[in-house]
Parts: structure tokens; sequence; C-alpha cells
């Protein structure tokens, strides 16, 4: 696989779709016809060149390209990746080389005729939305197409869905939305009903491992551990292997389970988990948020003197508060992520061990000596037991439940034999 779509590993019926909407896209603004043909202007001759017999193109007159796309697949199979690859390969004049200048901007996410949208708190406002379909309502500065690439779309308020089915029902000629959520029922039916479905599959280890070697030159024992750790979500097994501190943090987690032995233990193992992911998501926010503050600051002409400075810094609280809200949310979301990826960590521990219990053979995300003490001392019942109590706690941190408390009940969950 080359060209933009070289890093999406086992996406290859995915890919093959895309490649053919692109190449639909680009044959709609040369002019040709579903079948084959040129729409001819007057006396036969061609169009010119991003019109359609003398008319502005409009997506949906070729049968392979649409004006909505929703990207859905489970957490690290490539959402965004896909997503990503595909406005380049859309925007690019070669239909996606992955080496001009619109490729690397595309993917650098500065290209002129790109939305990036990536919701950073805990859900996406009505008026940002709103704001956001005015600007996808411009033309392309490029001449090819404008597209809006929305990450973690499921985040959107009901008003935020309300404001985007609008615009995505009624579409500017040139604008291309491109949605990604972990499943199509995590967006409104009216929303999902008028966008292509695309499903990405959970990748082979094999496949993650390749990208790993191909890409970032990582031998093929360490990328191969990493990716079957990683259960086929590329970013973690690059971290895994690539990030030292990742690696420890993963290592600190699966120590959990011989941790619990009572009750002492049980509530120290949750208080350090909670302390970790506290501690990691202020180091991510920490490295966000003073640029973001500086950036403000020299905006609003911190620091300048002459008429008008006054009035600029009186603008600047407001402004200054409302970035300060942003990042609380922005703060409450990498925690509770951080939180939720130790806790899916300690579920495929368990669920390895399950797997070595019943005999199953099938591939383990663990160590199989790790996993063989415990699995030894407990029956499959208890390991049932375990795994639905750490989902359980994964289901509390979204209801606002103190996460020390759920963590706490969970790990007591786990100490019991």
């Amino acid at each position: 696989m080359t060209g933009v779509f070289r890093d999406l590993a086992g996406q290859d019926a995915l890919v093959a779709q895309l490649e053919k909407a692109a190449a639909a896209a680009s044959a709609l603004l040369s002019g040709a016809r579903p079948g084959g043909g040129v729409g001819g202007g007057r006396g036969g001759g061609p169009p010119r060149a991003g019109t359609l017999g003398g008319r502005p193109p409009r997506i949906g007159q070729q049968s392979g390209m649409t004006h909505a796309w929703l990207f859905t697949g489970p957490p690290g199979s490539g959402r965004s990746v896909a997503a990503r690859a595909f406005a380049a390969a859309l925007l690019c004049p070669s239909g996606g080389c992955g080496e001009c200048p619109s490729c690397h901007q595309v993917f650098a996410g500065t290209h002129a005729d790109l939305l990036l949208v990536r919701p950073e708190g805990l859900s996406y406002g009505v008026k940002q939305t709103r704001d956001l379909v005015l600007r996808a309502a411009g033309k392309p500065t490029g001449g090819r197409w404008q597209i809006v690439l929305f990450e973690d779309a499921d985040r959107c308020t009901e008003q935020a869905a309300n404001a985007l089915l609008k615009a995505i029902e009624e579409p500017a000629p040139r604008t291309v939305w491109l949605l990604c959520a972990p499943s199509a029922e995590d967006l409104v039916p009216t929303i999902r009903s008028r966008c292509r479905v695309v499903t990405l599959v959970v990748p082979s280890s094999e496949a993650v491992a390749r990208v790993l070697m191909d890409r970032d030159g990582i031998e093929p024992a360490k990328a191969l551990a990493a990716a079957r750790a990683a259960q086929g979500h590329v970013g973690r097994a690059r971290r895994l292997a690539l990030d030292a501190s990742a690696a420890q943090r993963r290592a600190d987690v699966l120590r959990v389970p011989a941790q619990v032995t009572s009750l002492g233990p049980a509530l120290s193992a949750a208080a350090t988990l909670v302390r970790t992911a506290e501690e990691e998501a202020k180091a991510v926010t920490e490295e966000l948020d003073e640029p973001e503050r500086e950036a403000l600051r020299r905006a609003f002409g911190e620091g300048s003197s002459g008429k008008g400075v006054a009035k600029a810094m009186r603008g600047m609280a407001g402004a200054m508060k409302d970035l300060e809200d942003r990042q609380k949310s922005r703060a409450t979301r990498v925690k509770r992520d951080t939180l939720d990826q130790a806790l899916l960590e300690l579920a495929l521990f368990y669920r390895d061990i399950l797997m070595m219990q019943v005999g199953a053979d099938v591939e383990l995300a663990n160590d199989p000596a790790d996993l063989r003490p415990i699995a030894s001392a407990s029956t499959l019942e208890s390991t049932l037991r375990r795994i639905q109590a750490i989902m359980r706690c994964r289901e509390l941190l979204p209801l606002n439940v103190a996460p020390l408390l759920a963590v706490e009940e969970m790990a007591l969950s786990l100490s019991e034999g």
C-alpha cells in the first residue's frame, strides 16, 4: 500500500473504497460524467476545469462519491487516520500521492481547505458547531474541495447535532464532511442516515507490527510485542514501542492483579491507579496549556504600548477566562481517558487469564508467564466477576462518580477470591 493510505494497517477493503471515491471526485472536478463521458459546453467543447457542463460540480452525481462520510471503528483502528488520508486524497491533484505540498499540509493540519475539528472537552457545543457550519459553507481556496474533518463527532450535544444535521442536509456544492465516531449508533439517526458509513476493522498484530517496522524502523520482535499489547491500536503500539514511560505505566497497571491480595493493598493499588492518571493528565495538559495562554497574550498585544492597549487588555481578561474553562474541561477529559486506558489494560489482562483457563487458541496480549500464577489460583467464575467489576468501573466514570471511589470499589472486587 502506497501514498496517503500507507499507514492504514489491515484496512485493504476500506482503502479500495476510498481510492475509488477519490477517483470519482477527481473525475467530477475534471468534468467527466458518470458514464465516462465529459460534460460538454456549447459546440461540444470541453467544459472549464472544475465544472460539469459549465455548472459547478455537485457531489452525488458520481456513484463512488458522496458529500458526507462517517468513519467508525473501535479505538485505535485508525478512524481519524483514515479520514485524514481520504481528505489528502481528495485535495491532492494526483489523488493522494503522499509526497506533494498538498498532502504534507493535510497531514500537518495546515491545509487552507481542511477544517480540522478535535473536541478537547467532554462535549462539543451548539455555538461551536454553528461557527463551524458557517466556515464550512465557504468556497475552497485551492479550487478542489472544502473538507471538514470532525474527530469524535459523537461528543456533539443534542443541540449541536441538530445544527450539524442542517449543514449535512443542505451542503455547499464543494464541501465534504468527514465525521469520526466509535460506531454509527453514537450519532443521532438523522445524521448517520445522511452519511456513507465506513467501518474500520481491528487490524491484526502482524499488520500493526509491519507499520511500526516500515514507518518507525522498530525492530521486528519489539514491534510485534507492542502490537500484541496494543491489540490493534496502532497509535498505542507506537507509544509502547518508542516511549519508555508509556511502557512503564502499562507495567505498573499490570502489577495490580498481584497486589490486590486484601483490603489494604487493594485500596493502596486503587489510589496509585488514580494518582498515576492524574499525574499523566497534568503532564499532558500543562504541555498544551501554557503555549495557548501565551498565544492569547500575544494576540491581545500584552507588553505593547500605545493607543487602545488598555481596552485590549480588558478584553483579554474575558478571553483568558474562556480559555481556562476550555482547558479545565480538556484536563477532565484527559484524566478520564487516561484512567479508562488503565482499566482497559486490566480488563485485557483478565481476558487473557480467561482464555488461558478455557484453553482457547487465541493470541494473548500479555506474557503467559505473568498469567499462569493467577490463572491457576482462580476459577472461571472469579475471572468473569473481575472483568465485570472493571467494566462496571468504566461505566461509572462518565457519570461524575468520584474516580477514587469507583476504582476502590473495583479493586476490592478484584481482591476477592
